[in-house]
């Protein structure tokens, strides 16, 4: 077992930015490391080069004792390193047993699958990670994928194990249960090195913290006596100011209602069933539930991008059932999506071109069809500046920018147009504690304003900070809508499994 990692001074810059600032980290066996910091703080570029996708400029990496250079994953691998992506990367249509049959050094020619179910089981046993090796990707809730990815990196041999913001999908009782793994392998020996935005998580199971900032290593902490805000402070340079505002700013006016929606999935089968809700004016209206259980649909069905099968949907009182996307946006109704690369922004495109994809038309970006840069330009930069979005120039092509810094452009486009009704899902997913506060901040700002706000997200606590009502769907229909004043997480948590 590897008794001390270390990487020390370990510098890597990219054209106009030092992601990397001489930054030193060691991690010994049996501990568990906090890894902490903004979206574009160097956490992710630090974690790449310990797993060998990405070469340093200059620093150490040692392995008890000894230098080691890795110029892949494979060397990472063969050094007994592994690392959980955010993104599960898993073959949806193979069952378990093949998809770990692939990576499997001790797998055999001919079938595989079959001759590693005895290491699964094992494995299974020895650290809580109960699966069905028979059970195909795609049948698997998100917590079970994360468990066959943590027996990838076991079964490659991995003894130092990354784990990248492996909580931002599961519900509570798979986060609570997820964490008792982690504890589990430390307590095997293993070295794990937990990247996380969720800092009650971190505490309760960390042994020490590593907070990064702008490159640098901004401060280094053991679990003794540390609190949210300490933690927050050192991630961002300064005091966080956690949304508290629950009283509502409700009229008692419809503004949006939906009546008896049916919508089918991708494969034609029903997602979305019979549900009827409507949203008041000045009302955060929540939508919890384990992902895949109709919340995509739903949203795009209201937002013009999916067909709808049956039902009504009415805006101040006048139907908007079947509207194109642009009539549904000029209506008043501004969307934040769940996939921000593939609906959210157009990769090739500027900072400046994305600023206005959904108003390009409007007066005040186009003469005739001719952009009015100089009007876009400014438009974008007031996002930029006044959404902390990290970009060296609102010219380069927004693919450039780390997906938290992305979701931040595009939550301020959108409230920036100050709209009647926002669609929002999971608005601050992979984003950091400073950003994910500040759009909370907004949202409860807006609706002071009397507007309404539909926001779907699998963080229970962001909910139960700024929702008033909760919506609790499973398998395409709302099993019950709540007051957050009158429920708690651990019921939402419940009936999100279906109980």
């Amino acid at each position: 077992m590897i008794q001390k990692l270390e990487m020390i001074n370990i510098c890597r810059s990219f054209p106009g930015i030092l992601a990397s600032d001489n930054v030193s980290l060691t991690i010994k066996s049996g501990e568990i490391l906090g890894l902490l910091g903004e979206n574009g703080a160097g956490k992710s570029t630090l974690m790449n080069i310990l797993y060998g996708l990405i070469t340093p400029d200059s620093g150490e990496i040692k392995i008890d004792g000894k230098n080691v250079f890795f110029s892949s994953s494979r060397d990472a691998i063969k050094a007994r390193i592994g690392m959980v992506h955010q993104h599960f990367m898993l073959i949806p249509n193979h069952t378990v047993a093949e998809n770990l049959a692939l990576i499997d050094p001790q797998s055999s020619f001919f079938f595989p699958a079959s001759g590693i179910r005895k290491r699964i089981e094992k494995l299974a046993e020895t650290f809580g990670l109960k699966i069905n090796p028979d059970a195909y990707i795609w049948q698997l809730s998100a917590g079970e994928q994360q468990r066959v990815e943590i027996i990838k990196t076991l079964l490659t041999g991995a003894e130092v194990i990354i784990l990248d913001e492996p909580t931002s999908v599961l519900t509570p009782t798979e986060a609570s249960e997820l964490i008792s793994i982690v504890k589990k392998m430390a307590s095997d020996g293993h070295s794990i090195i937990l990247i996380t935005h969720k800092l009650d998580e971190i505490i309760s199971c960390a042994n020490r913290f590593v907070v990064m900032r702008q490159g640098k290593k901004t401060g280094e902490l053991d679990n003794t006596n540390v609190d949210k805000s300490t933690l927050a402070k050192l991630m961002v340079g300064q005091d966080i100011e956690f949304p508290a505002s629950k009283n509502t700013a409700s009229s008692g006016e419809i503004l949006f209602d939906v009546q008896n929606l049916n919508v089918q999935s991708d494969m034609s089968l029903p997602a979305v069933k019979n549900i009827s809700f409507a949203i008041l004016k000045g009302e955060i209206l929540g939508i919890a539930g384990v992902s895949g259980n109709g919340q995509k649909e739903l949203v795009q069905a209201l937002t013009g991008l999916r067909k709808i099968q049956s039902g009504e949907v009415f805006f101040s009182g006048k139907r908007i059932t079947d509207f194109s996307p642009r009539a549904i946006y000029q209506k008043g109704i501004a969307h934040i999506p769940e996939d921000r690369f593939r609906y959210g922004v157009s990769g090739n495109l500027t900072l400046n071109e994305n600023a206005v994809l959904n108003k390009y038309f409007k007066k005040d970006n186009s003469w005739f069809g001719f952009l009015k840069n100089s009007n876009i330009r400014k438009h974008a930069e007031s996002i930029v500046s006044d959404y902390n979005v990290a970009a060296s120039s609102t010219d380069v092509s927004i693919k450039n920018l780390s997906g938290g810094n992305v979701q931040k452009f595009i939550v301020g486009r959108e409230l920036k147009e100050d709209p009647q009704l926002l669609l929002a899902v999971h608005p601050t997913y992979g984003v950091d504690i400073g950003a994910s506060n500040y759009i909370r901040n907004e949202f409860l700002k807006h609706r002071e304003k009397g507007r309404a706000i539909l926001l779907v997200s699998e963080d229970l606590e962001e909910l139960f900070q700024i929702a008033d009502r909760v919506a609790v769907i499973y398998r395409g229909e709302f099993k019950k809508i709540l007051k957050t004043s009158e429920t708690s997480v651990a019921e939402i948590g419940q009936i999100m499994t279906g109980a």
